[in-house]
């Protein structure tokens, strides 16, 4: 991953709502920057203007917290900038308070060789403003047939291996694969839908689907592939994560795993929180995502899933296309929706309709992503880097898509009022985005 050389000196915050977390911290308070990393923090510095006389931040009592971590961003970067570059990817997600983009490796050419990883890395560190950690393809080409080499790609800085949002659909391929990882202890990461059952699907199956005339698929197609790899995990002691649910049945299959303790976790992207299949309405293409926007029990069961825990992350499914490829038919146009910068306010929606608390929701922004994936940011621990968002939970404001730093604008939430937003990110101590 890129690491930001940060901002020299003293950097105080005062004033501040400090949530961690990591640390079960929520209290009023302040917290000092040195060299890129957190030196101090607490209760006594709410107020404190003598340290070496920093420069100072006066939080006006808004919640401080660490970074997001977005545990499933897709770029165009390599082959197709045109639709999103890793530097127009660092923008949205400074923007939305993101300080960490995990990179999913379906590009042109598929990150499944060592080199690739580290053009990531490099490119990374020389054009991003976050921090950016790249996964590795499962199988070459993303072709689920032949495996790629863990050990090497996870030498070279991968920190997960996935397909994206492809299935591995041969039990076979997928069994090798996660014995291989389990060698390794390196995470492997699946999408959760059977690809025959889904095969030309645009929609999901059910009434509204009927009516619209789309060619849809059963909701069943995710519990399916959720069931069988849970079975995998069980015989080779592989660490897995899916890297999104959208359904009851998925939900509760994952639920009985983690309570007969199986290394699992899982996400649930933003859209899925807030959104419903009736949503699509008069055939809108930018709400068209990979899974389908689901009924509204499954919408319902998601929130409930992060709400007690069972769903360990939210992510954004950033998946940024061109108008080219959105301005299309339904059942023609290209799966996906920009997220980066609407993964918070999304999240934030949840804590004001009483489902889950500030802390919480942070927790799987935040401090879970990070453990899930070892990676040591997500704390406001002392010696921690100072990867920082001050956030305005309450600021009531409407999305207006052209104001999206992403290169695409084909986000899900179009004119939609939220609540809460990112107001400052800071990266290694340096200011990577300011609202005002």
């Amino acid at each position: 991953m890129n690491a930001p050389n940060g901002k020299s000196g003293r950097l105080a915050f005062r004033n501040a709502r400090l949530i961690d977390p990591a640390s079960g911290l929520d209290a009023k308070g302040g917290l000092l920057v040195e060299n890129g990393r957190i030196a101090d923090i607490g209760p006594r510095l709410f107020n404190d203007a003598d340290r070496g006389d920093p420069e100072i931040i006066d939080c006006r009592g808004l919640v401080l917290a660490p970074g997001l971590i977005d545990c499933r961003v897709f770029t165009g970067e390599p082959g197709s900038e045109h639709r999103e570059s890793l530097a127009s990817a660092s923008e949205a997600a400074a923007a939305g308070g993101v300080t960490t983009i995990v990179t999913m490796p379906n590009t042109n050419p598929v990150i499944d060789e060592p080199s690739l990883v580290d053009f990531i890395r490099r490119r990374a560190q020389a054009t991003a403003k976050v921090r950016v950690a790249p996964m590795a393809a499962l199988t070459r080409g993303l072709a689920g047939e032949i495996m790629t080499e863990i050990g090497l790609l996870k030498e070279a800085g991968a920190i997960a291996f996935t397909d994206g949002d492809r299935t591995v659909a041969n039990a076979r391929v997928m069994r090798r694969a996660l014995s291989y990882a389990a060698t390794f202890d390196a995470l492997v990461v699946g999408h959760a839908e059977d690809p025959e059952l889904v095969e030309g699907a645009a929609i999901t199956e059910g009434e509204f689907a009927t009516r619209l005339g789309l060619p849809a698929a059963p909701a069943l197609a995710e519990a399916i592939i959720v069931e069988r790899d849970i079975r995998l995990v069980e015989l080779t002691g592989a660490r897995y994560h899916f890297g999104q649910i959208s359904t009851r049945a998925a939900l509760d299959a994952i639920a009985e795993a983690k309570r007969r303790g199986l290394p699992i976790t899982c996400g649930v992207a933003a859209h899925h929180l807030l959104l419903n299949e009736l949503d699509v309405g008069a055939y809108y293409t930018f709400r068209k995502v990979k899974p389908p926007l689901r009924s509204e029990a499954d919408r319902a069961a998601m929130v409930e899933g992060v709400a007690n825990g069972i769903i360990d992350v939210i992510v954004s499914s950033h998946e940024p296309q061109g108008a080219d490829t959105k301005r299309q038919t339904f059942a023609s146009a290209a799966f996906g929706a920009v997220g980066l910068e609407t993964l918070l306010p999304a999240a934030l929606n949840l804590f004001h309709n009483g489902d889950a608390s500030l802390p919480h929701l942070l927790a799987a922004l935040t401090a879970t992503p990070a453990r899930m994936l070892g990676l040591p940011y997500g704390t406001l621990a002392k010696g921690a880097p100072a990867d920082l968002v001050l956030l305005d939970p309450d600021e009531p404001f409407q999305l207006d898509e052209q104001a999206l730093h992403s290169r695409a604008r084909n986000t899900a939430f179009e004119g939609r009022k939220f609540q809460g937003r990112a107001q400052r990110t800071f990266v290694a101590g340096e200011c990577v985005f300011s609202r005002a």
